[in-house]
């Protein structure tokens, strides 16, 4: 990992079923999802949607009763967690801990204090209960998810970590991630950043969740979540398969049409935090998708950051304007350096040329823009930002993926 200052994210959420087996168990088919309007093709849309959503449901909810329950090897830590987060995760009641599900923990490196945090698939509220020590009483975490024996665990401590941390500060709300304007306790416009932790991949309309999450952040606010994506689509044969959407594997987006997915929402410029390729290690799914005769797969742990940015302000391309910025080190715990995202991790005292958008992200962003001097401004322009490609971003057992011949790449 290049990333010096991630926040942990796990290699892969894997979260498969007992006695899985090629040879033990059938091919659980959900109806395939359509492309078309009509009718009968929406109809099958929705059943894909309820029953790849029961099954999610059943086994977080039913299957799963401690993190000892998932039966693969594939939940494997990327680094060993911050400090200041080790200490953190200290304060959480054991059995939330012994919940969690995740695949790492997602949010930005600056100081959260008095921030809105909304947390999507929270579980058992491990994430809320970290999140609200870094925001402290004047800031605020809410917890949102599907499942009521997740949620149930959630609120049974809430009294036990405000006695833990001198404050209550969290809730916690049933709904689901497709439907978030159902829960109306979420108000528009009202959180700084919202986390996520390997649950949008779970999601058969992420377009829906993500265009939630544009709604509901203040301007300047930021998504901020891990995922698993593909280094190519995954074919509908796998797709229907519930106990590989289960294992994290169906629901994977192709990274592009992620990317591309995020743009159509309103986030234009995608920031790619850190990245690992997962490996299947569970011989029955790895089997199972080789056999189908998809072996060309790939797989990728990745967190990305999605700002919510006036129009204006973001470029569809990274153009090159002459601007620089220099970090102060200013921000806690970075005194040394500041990770934005792959492409930019800027040392104290520096001197960093950077392109129009990036320039943007840290001037119009209030948590970040007190840490920076900015250099120049937009009234000269001078191309695309050399190096700026298009390629496979993601990191291939360590080496990494050429984008731009061997320039220096912005993002």
């Amino acid at each position: 990992m290049r990333i010096l200052i991630p926040l942990f994210a796990y290699l892969f959420c894997s979260h498969s079923v007992r006695g899985f087996s090629p040879k033990n168990r059938r091919f659980n088919k959900i109806t395939q999802l359509s492309v078309s309007t009509s009718a009968d093709e929406m109809t099958k849309e929705t059943q894909f949607a309820d029953k790849t959503r029961s099954n999610v449901e059943e086994y977080y909810g039913k299957t799963l009763q401690t993190s000892s329950d998932l039966k693969t090897n594939a939940c494997i830590t990327a680094g060993r967690p911050p400090k200041f987060i080790r200490e953190c995760l200290k304060n959480v009641h054991p059995t939330v801990m012994a919940k969690y599900y995740g695949c790492g923990l997602c949010i930005p490196q600056y100081d959260l204090t008095g921030c809105n945090i909304l947390d999507l698939g929270c579980g058992a509220g491990r994430d809320v209960y970290l999140a609200a020590q870094l925001v402290g009483a004047n800031g605020r975490v809410v917890g949102v998810d599907m499942t009521d024996a997740q949620l149930d665990v959630a609120r049974e401590y809430q009294d036990y970590h405000a006695e833990k941390f001198g404050y209550k500060n969290t809730a916690f709300y049933k709904g689901y991630l497709e439907s978030l304007s159902d829960v109306k306790e979420l108000e528009k416009g009202s959180f700084d950043v919202i986390i996520s932790n390997c649950v949008i991949n779970l999601c058969t309309d992420k377009e829906a969740v993500l265009k939630s999450c544009f709604e509901l952040l203040k301007p300047g606010g930021e998504l901020y979540f891990s995922d698993v994506y593909s280094n190519r689509r995954v074919p509908q044969v796998l797709r229907e398969d519930s106990v590989l959407w289960g294992e994290c594997i169906s629901g994977a987006l192709y990274w592009n049409d992620f990317e591309n997915l995020a743009k159509k929402c309103g986030f234009p410029d995608p920031r790619l935090v850190e990245d690992a390729p997962v490996t299947i290690k569970n011989k029955d799914v790895q089997e199972l998708v080789e056999n189908q005769g998809h072996g060309g797969l790939e797989f990728y742990s990745a967190t990305y950051r999605l700002f919510k940015m006036d129009e204006t302000l973001l470029e569809p391309a990274c153009e090159d304007y002459g601007q620089a910025v220099i970090y102060k080190g200013t921000i806690p715990r970075a005194a040394t350096k500041w990770t934005l995202d792959k492409g930019h991790v800027f040392e104290q005292g520096k001197v960093h040329p950077v392109c129009g958008n990036t320039y943007n992200m840290c001037k119009h962003n209030p948590k970040i823009a007190p840490h920076f001097e900015f250099i120049g401004d937009f009234s000269t322009h001078y191309g695309i930002f050399e190096g700026c490609g298009g390629g496979l971003p993601y990191e291939r057992n360590g080496a990494s993926v050429d984008k731009s011949g061997g320039a220096a790449s912005c993002c």
